[in-house]
């Protein structure tokens, strides 16, 4: 069954491709004001992790933040990589480093979850 392209998907896509870091609901909430409510906004977020258009990332402050994919699929995701949060500005950045984790034999890995907290390049230097 294919899915609906509607004027709230476009928008919600067009935001998430603008912002220049990782967004959670909240902050896509603020951005998008009264033109999509809070619970629209979770869906359709979730449907574009199940479309590998977005990719989630569990922050270490509990919330889930959402990044827009580059070169994924529906059935398969390239996120090997960390997350880092800025502690001055806030910004979440996907680090373009792919990570190789060795697992022991039989395992497979499904999902991978690496998140650093520090300061950006930006506000490092004005400390």
């Amino acid at each position: 069954m294919n899915k609906r392209n509607t004027k709230t998907k476009q928008l919600i896509l067009e935001t998430l491709k603008n912002a220049e870091t990782a967004v959670s609901q909240d902050i896509l909430q603020e951005e998008l004001g009264d033109a999509v409510d809070r619970a629209t906004i979770y869906r359709v977020l979730n449907s574009f992790c199940d479309d590998g258009i977005v990719h989630k990332i569990l922050g270490d402050d509990g919330k889930y933040y959402f990044a827009f994919c580059i070169n994924c699929t529906e059935k398969k995701h390239h996120h090997n990589h960390f997350h880092f949060r800025c502690l001055e500005c806030g910004k979440i950045e996907c680090l373009p480093n792919e990570v190789d984790i060795k697992l022991p034999k039989g395992y497979r890995s499904v999902n991978f979850n690496g998140f650093i907290s520090g300061y950006c390049a930006a506000c490092s230097k004005a400390l």
